[in-house]
């Protein structure tokens, strides 16, 4: 595969951080650049990040010496120098949009952790093990944009990474409806226990903005690419609701789904073993070998010993039994600064790689 060179825009941040730990040693991807805001622009990465980095890997020799550029007065002089761009920036949704395209029309490839173009109707939001085929709306994106080679894709919400994996294989037998409570880790919210102590012995009932992305985005990832759009899916009816939980890492969902065809327990177990999508099919570098793995403890999957599977990148499921109110119910869990953000995007970025999108 193509060495190629990359850059992070927003690498200061907590899922900047995380974007350079995983890339540290990658087979296909090397950083060159970094980018940060305006406050950090001409300083070394090390002075910019000061005591703010939270990783549990200290920071790559090779990377806290690197000068980190100014996100949007360096973006030219940026996007001619990489292959393409992962970005996580703070900002504004309207300034992230402008951001966004700014990169794409200077023919540089965006690989987006953000959510302001989630919605946008010919960006792919993107699952690999999924929805790898809506690759193909990029096409229109890049008409409509006027690129040759620029585009923007973005990795969905973190929080769906958990629940709509384990619902994906399902979908054959007629899923209707699906509740799904999510207890979402701190670091969701870019912080630690250290830069947020209201959340030692705490629980907030409230995420914004968090249940409307977790029941309207499983329709696009489960949409239907169109010549200029992805329409949306039309079912599953799906509501949830979202709270934070005093954990570091890691996102678990509570899970209650009903069917058209009503599937046996066995069934459902069959289908999340034998599940792969196209990371698994092509052995991408950081596509877990197991996508979804059940287990059959009933004090399982735990947060803190099974979110690191497969690295992260693995999804664990486990309690499903029968439900009163829908016809079953179970739970699951994701690492949601690995697999549900800088660990997603970089797989999506093997994935359109290894498609010839990056090239």
């Amino acid at each position: 595969m193509k060495q190629y060179h990359v850059a992070i825009i927003g690498a200061t941040g907590m899922v900047g951080q995380r974007f350079i730990s995983l890339l540290e040693n990658h087979p296909w991807f090397t950083i060159t650049a970094l980018a940060a805001s305006a406050h950090s622009a001409g300083k070394t990465y090390r002075e910019a990040v000061g005591k703010r980095w939270i990783m549990d890997t200290p920071i790559p020799k090779r990377i806290e010496t690197m000068v980190v550029k100014d996100a949007v007065a360096d973006a030219r002089e940026i996007a001619d120098s990489v292959d393409f761009v992962f970005c996580a920036v703070d900002m504004n949704k309207d300034e992230i949009r402008a951001l966004e395209e700014t990169y794409a029309k200077y023919e540089c490839p965006v690989m987006s952790n953000n959510s302001a173009n989630r919605f946008t109707p010919d960006v792919p939001m993107m699952i690999p093990e999924i929805n790898d085929d809506h690759a193909q709306i990029i096409e229109a994106q890049k008409k409509r944009l006027g690129t040759k080679r620029g585009f923007i894709a973005v990795k969905s919400n973190c929080s769906l990474q958990s629940y709509v994996p384990a619902l994906h294989p399902l979908r054959h037998f007629g899923i209707t409806k699906v509740l799904a409570c999510t207890y979402q880790a701190i670091s969701g919210a870019g912080k630690n226990f250290e830069t947020w102590p209201e959340m030692v012995d705490n629980v907030i009932p409230y995420i914004g903005g968090e249940e409307e992305k977790s029941e309207k985005e499983p329709l696009k990832i489960w949409g239907t690419v169109t010549p200029n759009a992805i329409e949306l899916a039309s079912s599953p009816s799906i509501t949830t609701q979202c709270i934070r939980v005093p954990v570091l890492d890691g996102h678990l969902a509570a899970v209650f789904v009903s069917f058209e065809k009503k599937p046996t327990m066995e069934e459902i177990k069959t289908a999340w073993a034998n599940f792969a999508g196209y990371p698994q099919e092509h052995c991408l570098p950081s596509a877990p070998q197991q996508f979804l793995t059940y287990f059959e403890e009933e004090n399982r999957p735990q947060t803190k010993l099974d979110r690191n599977l497969y690295n992260g990148m693995g999804v664990s499921v486990g309690r499903l039994r029968e439900d009163s109110q829908y016809d079953y119910k179970f739970v699951c869990l994701s690492h949601n600064t690995i697999r549900g953000a800088a660990g997603g995007a970089i797989l999506m970025a093997e994935t359109l790689a290894s498609k010839g999108y990056l090239d």
